[in-house]
């Protein structure tokens, strides 16, 4: 994430990473009635495996899946998206 990015390096890398992290916050609150307090131990699994934030990863899914589709430049403070070898258009 040093680039300032929330993606994944790939599509299925980031649903997994998903899966494990709102797997592990779910678990953690509907086993309380089972293991007690003791499961809420799979919370900072979750959030771990989300890199802190669901909207973040959700942002990332975005991200992940529209790289190499978009590209953002920046020209005197104006940014545009567009798409590559579409020269804009």
């Amino acid at each position: 994430m040093a680039d300032g990015s929330f993606a994944s390096a790939s599509v299925p890398r980031h649903l997994a990473r998903g899966a494990v992290g709102f797997g592990a916050l779910i678990g953690s609150v509907a086993l309380i009635p089972v293991y007690g307090p003791v499961s809420l131990l799979l919370a900072p699994v979750g959030l771990l495996a989300l890199r802190g934030c669901p909207t973040c990863w959700a942002i990332g899914l975005i991200e992940t899946v529209s790289r190499g589709r978009l590209r953002r430049t920046c020209v005197d403070g104006r940014c545009e998206l567009t798409r590559p070898g579409h020269g804009g258009r």
